[in-house]
């Protein structure tokens, strides 16, 4: 199996349980080792008092785009801890863009880099999320 299958399937097995992620009209873009691209528009439910996207919402796009980057490679992986900063507001209609990529991998332990954009392409959010692998796999695989 090649990496990239690897984590196709990794995702496909995860998507398959995400109610969350599926809830907020998410949508996988892109999927590879290490880096994950999931998107969704900003609908009135996700507006706040401002009618902006509340920043929940853009924390858990970006936290889902991380979640699939980091359990890429058929290991179970949990968050450790996360943080964001937001540069922009996420507008009526838009469509919001987090692109997650691995930093840094060292024994069970990751760091990931998540840039949320916005339609027209601006910074909406850094996000830095930390990684700790446990046990298990997303589906069975042989190991050889």
């Amino acid at each position: 199996m090649t990496p990239q299958e690897r984590a196709e399937r990794s995702a496909q097995a995860m998507w398959a349980g995400d109610a969350a992620s599926k809830a907020m009209g998410m949508r996988i873009d892109s999927i590879g080792p290490g880096t994950a691209t999931l998107s969704m528009t900003v609908e009135d439910h996700h507006l706040n008092g401002h009618k902006i996207c509340h920043g929940g919402h853009i924390f858990t796009l970006a936290d889902s785009a991380f979640a699939f980057a980091c359990n890429s490679y058929n290991r179970l992986v949990v968050a450790q801890e996360n943080s964001i900063t937001f540069l922009s507001a996420g507008q009526p209609g838009e469509r919001l863009t987090a692109t997650a990529r691995e930093a840094a991998m060292n024994g069970r332990s990751g760091v990931y880099d998540v840039e949320v954009t916005g339609g027209d392409g601006r910074k909406v959010a850094l996000f830095r999320g930390l990684s700790r692998q446990v046990q298990g796999q997303h589906f069975q695989e042989d190991e050889t």
